[in-house]
């Protein structure tokens, strides 16, 4: 079993290179759907994305000789306020790429731009294109088309649960991407927001549904309740003493994802709180990481060490 310790991440820390990171703006110009055509500009402050002009991903591949042919698109969270595209998304990249998995961060406009149609939708239009980008290059980067995952934590868990449930296609433009498939091969979890119910997360479900708080909106958009066939296998983690999203988050779609079999597994611990980091979580918190590695190799996403 993997040892994730404090000198191991700083290693890693040391290690990787700034300048291996590409942005890639997923949109043709002029093509980006949900848009009333006003201009809005990027809008970056204390390492938080707060208005995003350009959606896109950053691409943070691992060397020839280390790729094991998976890749993960990460979401990072910020309560549907902003994109802590560092803190949820840099750090988690560093440890996947240590697995030998391709990585690529998603920057995705946020509900409350002023340059949106339909608020709730211009996050899963962009993680739809994200993932659909990543297949129909997946030769570019020598990734297999069936090992690509997707990650979100917090709000971004939301995102990410949604591109896992929604079967409506809200990103196609008329273009060769549109017969790709955006279907996520597997799901990561941490701390999400699934619901837009009772237990909702209320400033995520504030910035995401705006004032349509209706039945309607929040069935379609609680991912506990759109779970089905089309849905890949999860891995769930969260903190029981989370007071930002409450674990019942996690447990609602642990059982839809149980009712209807879907391959699922999720650890709730008893500490961590909204934070759980990469390491130096508070005692058995601290072997998430562990874990999930574990579960991707018995699930065949990575690619398990032979034992000599």
């Amino acid at each position: 079993m993997r040892k994730h310790t404090g000198i191991l991440l700083l290693l890693l820390l040391a290690l990787y290179k700034i300048e291996a990171q590409q942005f890639i703006p997923i949109w043709p110009e002029g093509k980006k759907p949900n848009s009333n055509g006003k201009k809005v500009t990027d809008s970056l402050f204390n390492e938080r994305i707060w208005r995003v002009a350009v959606p896109g991903i950053y691409a943070l591949p691992v060397a020839k000789s280390d790729n094991n042919g998976s890749a993960i698109l990460i979401c990072p969270g910020g309560g549907y306020e902003r994109v802590s595209y560092i803190y949820n998304g840099f750090n988690f990249a560093k440890w996947f790429n240590s697995l030998g998995i391709n990585v690529f961060v998603l920057i995705y406009r946020l509900p409350n731009q002023a340059d949106l149609q339909q608020r709730e939708l211009g996050p899963l239009q962009d993680a739809q294109r994200a993932l659909r980008w990543i297949r129909a290059n997946a030769a570019q980067w020598n990734i297999k088309p069936d090992k690509i995952g997707v990650m979100g934590i917090s709000a971004g868990g939301h995102v990410a649960s949604m591109l896992g449930t929604q079967t409506t296609d809200v990103s196609a433009i008329k273009d060769s991407l549109d017969t790709v498939s955006y279907r996520p091969d597997f799901m990561v979890l941490l701390s999400p927001v699934i619901t837009m119910g009772k237990f909702a997360h209320p400033g995520s479900r504030k910035q995401f549904l705006g004032a349509d708080t209706s039945a309607a909106m929040i069935e379609k958009y609680s991912s506990e309740m759109q779970v089905s066939s089309f849905t890949p296998p999860a891995f769930i983690v969260h903190a029981l003493n989370d007071s930002t999203v409450p674990v019942k988050n996690s447990l609602l779609f642990y059982n839809a994802l149980v009712d209807k079999k879907i391959n699922a597994s999720i650890h709730v611990f008893p500490q961590g709180g909204h934070g759980i980091r990469l390491d130096e979580n508070p005692g058995s918190t601290d072997l998430w990481l562990n874990l999930l590695e574990l579960w991707m190799k018995e699930t065949g996403f990575v690619k398990p060490i032979p034992f000599k």
